[in-house]
Parts: structure tokens; sequence; C-alpha cells
């Protein structure tokens, strides 16, 4: 079975400098280069800047992208989407229209004598409590129920005020490695527990391939500053790096 991993892509809505607008076209050439290239394909979650569908509307912005995974579905890849801190709230769209599942947590397949767990990685970090009470309110129904209520220009130019951007943001190098820790400690917990041979996360981007006892941690890194993805090839993982051939 032929699987590619990828996560925080962070594909923006609001395209405020020449680097978005090249991370974009590398994402959409990475992508078209994918189609009829793997069975299975695992989106584990950041893939957009910012995610809303109401009922009769999306974001038009994000047009390429969802063009681009409809090709990968048509191809024959399953596409699944597991929730990040920038996307989860997501209604009707991607399943009924593009065809690709939803998980909210994570994401388990067996798939050649290996049982590969994926998750986005922000409920397992441990130096942001403030983060995660945020998740926790920002994910309640009546919050949910209030957004869709906004007109989607209200609604997304306040999603960018609470979006806490991972390229803005500059942490300390302590808290990096914190966080990393935090992915590392869970994976081993399920790799001890005879839950997964490979866990796979993204949220820190820091691409990683760290062998623990039992078992393989690995982390997708971002699209951002290194545009890098986790191939399962047959029962084998490794982490690879985008090289854009469209640009010179």
């Amino acid at each position: 079975m032929r699987i590619c991993i990828i996560s925080d892509i962070h594909f923006k809505y609001r395209r405020n400098s020449p680097e978005d607008k090249e991370n974009e076209a590398i994402v959409l050439r990475f992508l078209e280069e994918a189609i009829g290239k793997y069975d299975l394909m695992i989106l584990a979650g950041d893939i957009f800047d910012l995610w809303f569908d109401w009922h009769y509307t999306i974001v038009k912005q994000y047009f390429p992208l969802l063009v681009r995974l409809d090709e990968i579905t048509r191809a024959g890849c399953k596409i699944v989407h597991i929730s990040g801190n920038h996307d989860f709230w997501f209604n009707d769209f991607f399943p009924d229209y593009l065809g690709i599942e939803l998980y909210d947590h994570s994401f388990t397949i067996d798939a050649d004598g290996k049982t590969i767990h994926v998750c986005h990685g922000d409920e397992h970090t441990v130096n942001d409590r403030r983060y995660q009470i945020y998740r926790y309110f920002i994910r309640l129904p009546f919050m949910r129920r209030l957004f869709s209520l906004l007109h989607p220009d209200l609604a997304l130019s306040l999603g960018s005020l609470l979006s806490r951007s991972s390229r803005g943001r500059k942490e300390e190098q302590n808290l990096k490695r914190e966080k990393q820790e935090g992915l590392i400690k869970h994976a081993q917990s399920l790799i001890k527990r005879g839950k997964a041979d490979y866990v796979v996360m993204g949220h820190s981007h820091h691409p990683m391939l760290k062998e623990l006892d039992g078992g393989v941690y690995a982390n997708c890194g971002d699209w951002i500053s290194h545009h890098s993805f986790i191939e399962v090839i047959c029962g084998k993982i490794s982490i690879n790096y985008y090289i854009d051939k469209g640009v010179i």
C-alpha cells in the first residue's frame, strides 16, 4: 500500500506576502504530481489556515487546493482529513462533495503488517495550557453555531484574529523542545501499549523520524519552511522533502 501523510500546509485565504504565494504554488504542484501516485493520503491537520463551510458557502480562495484534492480522489486515492488546531469546523462539504473522510482526533489503519496511528498532535503538547483551554471552548457547539451566523467576510476577519499563525509566532527553543517532547511521549505510550507501530503527527512544524523501542515516531513537519511529508510504502516509513522543479 502506498500512503502519503502531510500536515501544516496552512493554505491561506489572505496571501499577505510573496512567500505565501510561492508556498501555495509549491503545494499545488506537489499535489498535482501526487495524482495517481498513492492509495491513501492522510491530511493530518492545519491543511487550511482556517476552515469553515457554511450551508451554502465555501471560501473561494481555497478553490485551487480543493480541485487538486478532488483530482486525487478521482484518480482512485482515498483521502482522510484529521482536524488540526486551524481546521476543525467541518460540515458536509468534504464528505459529500469531495468524498473525503473526516476524523476529529485521530485515524488508525493496518497496512502491510504495520499499525499506523495518525493525529495532528495539538492535544498532546505539555507546555501550552492556555491553548488547551482555548481549544476546549472554541470547539463547543455554541461557538460553532455563533460563527455560522456571521457573514463569511466578517467571520473570516474575526477568525484571522483568533487564529494563532504558526508563521508569526516565535517560540523559544526550550518551548519548542518541550512541545516536541510531549508528542514523542504520546507516541511512546501508544507504541508501548501495542496500539501502533508507527505514530505520525504534525503541529510542531519540526520534521522528524525517530526510532523508539518497538516502533517509530514520525512528524510530517510543515509546508511553510520544510515542504516535508511522510510516506509509508509497502510498510516502510520514510520522511521526504519536496523539491519543486517549477522553481529555479
